[in-house]
């Protein structure tokens, strides 16, 4: 007979059972209903096999053309983040930590002169490309997607000869790893505490760069198990430096399977939806389809999004909204009596941080980002110092700001209401942000926020060499230029 915690741990596979434990209270049938509860859970067919034999199979002529775009647009953003993030303290403590650990490294750090070891260097420039928070989202399960991916990329680019094609289809592939695993438990893995972009990233990493190393559906098979064993990331670290850690740490992890399971190192060969699996560990919800469903036809990488706002995801119509009604109406902050927004659920759990104390808190508080967005003008990294979290007339602000949680409005809905002194209520409802899918930044913007942030890194003449590696990645014979010129 099962223990009281293991009935409970079950609790989501016994739904479909009532009608037999309602019949009496034979144990026996009991045991039986919940076995085929579980076994329901568990996938039919391979569905970890399935995606090990697309990611072989698959050739980068194979990607139509406005994959290929989105994918260099992917590539763009996150270099920028990258360089924009690498003179960060959490990069900084990073290197101090590290650097004499592992003396004599030879991969790049975007935007530093310190170099480490591959399996660091990608952790070190995943660390950088999230800390801005900034960095690209697939806002169907706000999983950065290449921040687990790039790094893990052009660490291996640095160590064998890849060529910029290569690069760029691997990196689709990698997000589309990801993603579809995400698909297939998001919400449910997402609202227990996982932050989704470090528990899926390994998936990613690992089918990436197990696709640079030529690995065989067998290894790439292992690869795979060996990425499902290495989840990380809690939402709980959200607003400090170990957010950031999280897809750094997941390339690293993605990068260490694919380079053990190159060298004969094996696992499961049902990683994913074994019924001690990765899913079914980590999610009460399976929806195995999105992972194996119309593989190389259906690409996650054409719902990429790109920030143009420095901040959680869930905040961007709110900015939007703030900024929209500042312009509009010229508002001045002695004039706002007070602010209403009207959100969804997850806007006040993700970033209901009410008094920030540092930068990165910042970040996580709808109350101070939309005061400052209304003050300011803008949302960008400078919106987010230690400094202007603490400002008097940002808090002022911040502390007139009240929040409506409505369950009908949708993730990317927000509405603005600001009273004004005079009596007037002006009002924004924002559909989609800019930057969603609906209403995508633009190349030219792109460009702009990319230089902007390499701005913090590189001089303008190398930040416009970077950029056009970037731009020109399906050219490259050696796609490792890119990170060799993103060196400080």
């Amino acid at each position: 007979m099962r223990t009281p915690s293991e009935v409970h741990s079950r609790r989501g596979f016994l739904r479909g059972t009532a009608a037999l434990y309602a019949a009496g209270s034979n144990v026996e049938a009991q045991e039986r209903a919940t076995q085929q509860a579980t076994e329901q859970a568990v996938a039919p067919g391979e569905v970890t096999r399935t995606l090990a034999r697309y990611l072989v199979a698959a050739k980068p002529g194979d990607l139509p053309e406005n994959v290929r775009r989105e994918g260099v647009r992917t590539l763009v953003n996150w270099v920028g983040c990258a360089l924009g993030g690498s003179k960060e303290d959490a990069v900084s403590n990073s290197l101090a930590a590290l650097t004499p650990i592992y003396p004599g490294g030879k991969t790049t750090i975007l935007g530093r002169r310190e170099k480490l070891d591959p399996l660091h260097a990608a952790l070190v420039n995943g660390i950088s490309s999230h800390v801005l928070d900034f960095d690209d989202t697939h806002l169907k399960t706000v999983i950065h997607p290449a921040g687990p991916v790039a790094p893990a990329l052009l660490a291996l680019a640095e160590q064998q000869k890849v060529t910029g094609p290569e690069l760029l289809h691997a990196l689709v592939l990698g997000c589309e790893v990801e993603c579809r695993i995400g698909n297939a438990v998001y919400p449910q893995h997402y609202d227990v505490g996982w932050h989704i972009t470090g528990s899926v990233g390994p998936f990613g990493a690992a089918a990436a760069a197990g696709k640079l190393l030529g690995l065989d559906e067998q290894k790439m098979l292992w690869a795979l198990g060996l990425a499902a064993s290495q989840p990380v990331g809690l939402r709980e670290m959200f607003g400090s430096m170990t957010k950031s850690f999280h897809p750094g740490r997941a390339a690293q992890n993605g990068l260490t399977a694919a380079l053990l399971a190159s060298h004969g190192f094996t696992s499961s060969e049902q990683a994913i939806e074994a019924k001690r699996g990765w899913a079914n560990v980590l999610s009460t919800s399976r929806k195995y389809g999105e992972i194996t469903g119309q593989l190389g036809q259906r690409f996650e990488t054409l719902l990429n999004t790109y920030k143009p706002f420095a901040c959680g995801i869930v905040t961007h119509p709110t900015i939007d909204g703030c900024l929209t009604l500042r312009a509009a109406y010229k508002l001045k902050p002695e004039q706002m009596e007070s602010v209403e927004l009207t959100v969804h659920p997850l806007v006040p759990e993700l970033t209901g941080k009410t008094a920030p104390t540092v930068g990165l808190e910042g970040k996580f508080s709808i109350y101070y980002i939309a005061a400052v967005a209304l003050i300011t003008g803008a949302a960008g990294q400078s919106q987010f110092t230690d400094k202007l979290v603490h400002d008097p007339g940002v808090i002022g602000l911040r502390d007139k700001v009240h929040l409506i949680v409505d369950k009908a409005m949708k993730e990317d809905q927000t509405r603005v209401s600001i009273r004004l002194t005079d009596g007037r209520v002006v009002t924004q409802m924002v559909e989609h942000a800019v930057g969603s899918v609906e209403k995508p930044m633009t190349d030219a913007a792109l460009d702009a926020k990319f230089l902007d942030l390499a701005s913090v890194a590189l001089s303008p003449v190398r930040a416009r060499k970077v950029l056009a590696l970037c731009r020109q990645v399906e050219t490259l014979p050696d796609a490792a230029a890119i990170a060799r010129a993103a060196a400080a």
